[in-house]
């Protein structure tokens, strides 16, 4: 690795980071396209399908202890939440890391392609008076919570992901959680989910250490920060945000099929 391609992997890392803390994701909704189409297109190296999911997996890990540190004293940490979604989630994205192994480079682009799809559709579903709910006061369907986080983990752990962006329009839409807590519970979960996706990554040598040391450092940095500049946007701008950016890598991963 010479000293542009590690820069370059730095500020992929820093800023998919940084967008992850403010809208509450783990980040490979933005990171996964950017690490599997930059570096080809200023003339490195290019990484695998299997590659990036790998990088991704580690990289999400601790771009989500980074954020859920960032909203520890906020009061939007659900922890019954918590306990259903991410305990599901946990164990299929395990199963999701461990069996992408034996899918193929198109596949795992098609798994993505999908999930990112439902998420921008669910995103621009009408959420009114979503965020008029007191915190003390939000209710949800437990058992529909963790069926719904066990389907995403699946998905999720194959991509090397940790499945918030999918995650988020669920929680918003399916289970109508305000928006910040969303946020701030979703990176507890999506850290959670991390666990599960990078266990299988790992036990099944799809990760280059190399660069993902280098997203590592990027993500404790950078995701501190958008978590608190993402607690002083209007929950609205957050919503449109996180909808743009997932129907951006949606279409781009179609085109690219």
């Amino acid at each position: 690795m010479d000293i542009t391609f590690i820069i370059t992997l730095f500020l992929i890392g820093f800023i998919g980071s940084f967008i992850s803390g403010m809208v509450g994701i783990g980040g490979s909704i933005i990171k996964y396209p950017m690490l599997l189409y930059i570096p080809p297109l200023l003339g490195m190296a290019a990484f695998t399908a299997h590659e990036v999911s790998g990088i991704s997996a580690i990289q999400v890990f601790f771009a989500t202890i980074s954020g859920v540190w960032a909203y520890r004293k906020s009061g939007y940490i659900n922890k019954t939440l918590i306990l259903y979604m991410g305990s599901s989630i946990l164990i299929g994205s395990f199963i999701g890391g461990y069996g992408s192994d034996l899918m193929s480079e198109g596949s795992i682009n098609l798994v993505y392609g999908l999930l990112a799809t439902i998420a921008a559709i669910m995103m621009f579903v009408p959420k009114k008076g979503l965020d008029d709910i007191p915190v003390d006061q939000v209710t949800f369907n437990k058992w529909l919570a963790a069926v719904l986080a066990f389907i995403v983990g699946i998905g999720a752990g194959v991509v090397g992901a940790a499945g918030a962006f999918i995650l988020v329009p669920i929680m918003l839409v399916v289970l109508k959680i305000p928006t910040r807590m969303t946020i701030a519970t979703s990176l507890a979960i999506t850290f959670i989910s991390s666990i599960g996706s990078t266990i299988g990554k790992i036990t099944t040598d799809q990760v280059l250490y190399g660069p993902a040391v280098i997203m590592i450092i990027a993500s404790i940095l950078a995701a501190p920060l958008g978590a608190k500049v993402g607690q002083k946007i209007n929950t609205k701008v957050l919503q449109w945000l996180l909808a743009i950016l997932i129907l951006g890598t949606a279409i781009k991963i179609w085109l690219d099929f």
